[in-house]
Parts: structure tokens; C-alpha cells; sequence
């Protein structure tokens, strides 16, 4: 076995439990995200600068946000499926949005007996399609314990009117039926029958009033043609207000490092090549939804929604079962230790 392979299985595998300095995690995570592309020939991301067009309502996105400027996408228009979940995409849906996808309902019940009986996932769908039929409500300033944000935000969106709210809802709902599968019982935030919203301190308090085990908030990212690729976002130490992330830093830490292995696996996706220096993961400070957290918590921006290859990813509803896939292995994994 490679040195490579074997910093994989570290990374996203057999790797302690025990807490680990940031600089030797990262080392490791990039170390094992690149054992992994040799091991699978999957194609490598290269370095870039941060960026990203997204604010916090749902919370994602870099902090300096760098705004992109809409060009034409054959990829969204010719390639993608016309498969999502959930809304429509705005009040007044854009003719080549992909349609909803009834097939990613589920029951709610968990199964009887599975390998996570017992355990309380909470799933966060990013934004909420009728937001832009709601701006001052969305725009209302909320405290998150270190400042105030917005209630919510509008999400980004595909150059052909793909939203980012209904890609989250569907790969919500995806990762739902799997995890219910395995015996969780699993809470949304939403579930696309919100006026608008909530707001992010509410996402955070429905998660901490169902005592969750975990919880993942999903999301596609909206920076420039060219910035390709996933990434995990990591809650930061801090205090301040009503937040307090001291309990949560570290297993949140192993979530992510969890989710972002078993994402590349079963996707094939690289890390984004514009945030994380290629670990996969970043660690932020002034997102609500995980500064007010109180359970194990994570975000994952599954790519970006104006590049177009990522775009032919986003839209395909092969893939975003790969993605829901990927989530749930690595919560499952989190979970069973």
C-alpha cells in the first residue's frame, strides 16, 4: 500500500478520535483527498483564490464574497436533467429550471432496526425558494452571538434558473430516505412549505430542541466560472452573545473530515480548488447556523453553480443521489465511531 493510500484510510477511515492540531489535519486531509484521486485516477483540483458570491441565509459562503458575472452555459442548458425536489424555483420559475422530482418524497418514519436506531440527524436545507417573494422579511438583521446577519438569503442559482434552494431541498430529501433506511430518525429544518425562511438562529434552535447526534446543512456555492469543486465548512471557537461553540468544535471537526472523505468516494468530486488549500474543508467564525449550534455541525457547499462543469453535476439526478449517498456514509461513519 502507497504512503498516499494509507493517509486516506487515516483520514476518512480508521483515523482516532482523539483531537488532532489543525495544521497536522489539514496536512492529512490533503495528503488523503490526493491518495485518493491516484487510487481512483480521478482528475485533481488545482490551487486557486478564495472566492465565493454567497451571504449567509442559509448561511454559506467565503467572507469575501467575490460577485460573478453570469455567462453562458451550454452544460446547464444541453447536459443537465431536468430532475429536483421540492418548489418551484421562484414565484415565477424560469422556463429551463429542471422540474420537480415527486420520487424524492419520503415517509417519515425511520426504519424499524438499522445501524443507526436511536440516532437524531438533522438535516438543513439551504435557503428556501419563496424568499425573493419575501426580501424584508429575509432582510431582517438576527443575532448570531458574534453580530448580526440576515434572517436569510436568496441562494444562488444555475445561468439557467436552476436554484440553489432546489437542489438543496432534493439532496435534503435524498439523504433523508437513506439515513431513515438505517434506522435514524431524521428532522428538516424545512421541508419547502415555509412562506420563507427560517431565519438562520431558528434552523440552529430546531436542531438543538431535537438533541440532535448530528447535523449537515446543504448547500451549492455561487463564485466564478472556473472555481470548481466541494468543501465543508467547519464551525470556529468562538464566543460571544448566545454563542458558544466550545462543545462543538471538535466532533464537528470529525463530521466534516467524515463527510468529505466519503463525498470524494462517492462522487468522485475533488475538493474546491478556490477554498481549503485543498483539504476540503474550511473553518469559519460568522455563519449563525453553526455558531448558535449546540449538537455536532457541519455545511457542505457540493459545488458551484456557475461553473459548468460543476453545474452538469448539480442538475444530474444520478449525481445528486451519489451526493446524498456520500453524505449519509459519512454520518454514519461519525456516528458508529
Amino acid at each position: 500500500m502507497s504512503g498516499s493510500a494509507r493517509l486516506a484510510r487515516v483520514s476518512y477511515g480508521s483515523r482516532p478520535r482523539r483531537p488532532l492540531p489543525r495544521t497536522r489535519v489539514t496536512r492529512r486531509l490533503a495528503a488523503g483527498v490526493a491518495g485518493l484521486f491516484l487510487a481512483g485516477g480521478l482528475a485533481g483540483c488545482s490551487g486557486g483564490a478564495e472566492g465565493g458570491a454567497r451571504g449567509e441565509g442559509g448561511d454559506g459562503g467565503s467572507p469575501s464574497a467575490v460577485a460573478s458575472t453570469p455567462v453562458a452555459d451550454p452544460a446547464s442548458r444541453d447536459s443537465a436533467r431536468p430532475e429536483s425536489a421540492g418548489p418551484s424555483p421562484s414565484p415565477s420559475p424560469r422556463q429551463d429550471s429542471p422540474s420537480p422530482t415527486p420520487s424524492a418524497e419520503t415517509d417519515d418514519a425511520p426504519a424499524a432496526d438499522g445501524p443507526l436506531k436511536g440516532k437524531v440527524v438533522v438535516v438543513d436545507p439551504g435557503h428556501n425558494a419563496r424568499n425573493s417573494a419575501h426580501t424584508a422579511e429575509i432582510n431582517r438583521q438576527v443575532d448570531i452571538g458574534t453580530g448580526h446577519k440576515e434572517c436569510d438569503t436568496t441562494g444562488t442559482e444555475t445561468n439557467s434558473g436552476y436554484t440553489e434552494a432546489a437542489f438543496s431541498l432534493d439532496v435534503a430529501h435524498r439523504l433523508r430516505t437513506i439515513l431513515q433506511r438505517q434506522g435514524a430518525k431524521v428532522v428538516l429544518t424545512h421541508d419547502g412549505d415555509r412562506a420563507y425562511g427560517p431565519c438562520v438562529t431558528e434552523r440552529a434552535a430546531i436542531g438543538n430542541k431535537a438533541r440532535g447526534d448530528a447535523a449537515v446543512s446543504i448547500h451549492a456555492d455561487g463564485a466564478g466560472p472556473g472555481q470548481r469543486g466541494f468543501h465543508v465548512i467547519l464551525p470556529a471557537s468562538v464566543r460571544g452573545g448566545a454563542a458558544d461553540t466550545s462543545a462543538i468544535v471538535g466532533p464537528s471537526k470529525e463530521l466534516g473530515e467524515r463527510i468529505a472523505g466519503n463525498f470524494v468516494k462517492s462522487t468522485g468530486t475533488g475538493p474546491s480548488n478556490y477554498i481549503g488549500q485543498g483539504t476540503g474543508l474550511d473553518t469559519r467564525g460568522d455563519l449563525g447556523g453553526l455558531n448558535l449550534s449546540t449538537i455536532p455541525k457541519v455545511f457542505i457547499e457540493c459545488g458551484n453553480m456557475r461553473d459548468p462543469q460543476d453545474v452538469r453535476q448539480l442538475t444530474d439526478e444520478d449525481w445528486r443521489q451519489k451526493a446524498a449517498q456520500g453524505i449519509a456514509n459519512g454520518i454514519t461513519d461519525f456516528l458508529r465511531g
